[in-house]
């Protein structure tokens, strides 16, 4: 079973990803941290519902590693977006047996956190990077459930891709998130829609 984790705005640099998350939903992100492993750092945004968004960019201050960064972001370039989701599963192994394509499992830790995700050794996600990352928890409560402080409410999340009815065929038998929906689009891309304080926003 896939179950939404959270989601991921990209940047060519974390103000950039940062700046454009804040603007469109309009409350501040919180410090993150860095991922020594990927050389990436984040800052992050408790959602409701157990589920967060964190900006993500290269670490300009760690040093370059001999293999890919996760979600193809050494490739990133333009404008920041709304650029991958991630699902939670309770056995990453037993997933990556239904879903191989999702990549190799990589052991992680942070502080206190503790996880393990799917990687492609490419770093690059398959169906243009809209297929889900997969994550499992080894810490006792996902990070999700403690920044739930009552911030913005996902109400949907559209995946867009040429080849969208392939795509959620393949993870239909997997995911039963009713706010996950795909939509044919000649562009591959994201958009997230949250009820918020200050009215409905939207986020891509």
């Amino acid at each position: 079973m896939l179950v939404l984790d959270h989601i991921a705005v990209l940047g060519e640099t974390l103000d950039a990803a940062t700046v454009h998350a804040e603007t469109a939903l309009g409350v501040p992100l919180l410090p993150g941290g860095k991922h020594e492993h990927f050389a990436t750092h984040n800052r992050l945004l408790g959602l409701a519902d157990g589920l967060y968004l964190e900006a993500i960019a290269v670490d300009p201050a760690a040093p370059p590693k001999p293999y890919a960064r996760w979600f193809a972001l050494d490739d990133f370039r333009g404008p920041a977006r709304l650029d991958k989701w991630i699902c939670r599963v309770s056995d990453i192994g037993a997933a990556l047996d239904s879903l191989p394509m999702a990549g190799r499992p990589v052991r992680l830790g942070r502080g206190a956190l503790e996880w393990t995700m799917a990687v492609p050794e490419d770093g690059c996600l398959p169906f243009d990077g809209m297929f889900p990352a997969l994550i499992e928890w080894h810490s006792p409560v996902p990070p999700g459930t403690l920044m739930d402080t009552g911030g913005p409410m996902l109400d949907q999340l559209l995946v867009r891709h040429p080849e969208a009815a392939a795509l959620a065929a393949l993870l239909g038998p997997h995911l039963t998130d009713g706010r996950v929906a795909f939509t044919p689009a000649a562009t591959p891309g994201l958009q997230a829609t949250f009820s918020t304080r200050s009215g409905q926003r939207t986020l891509q």
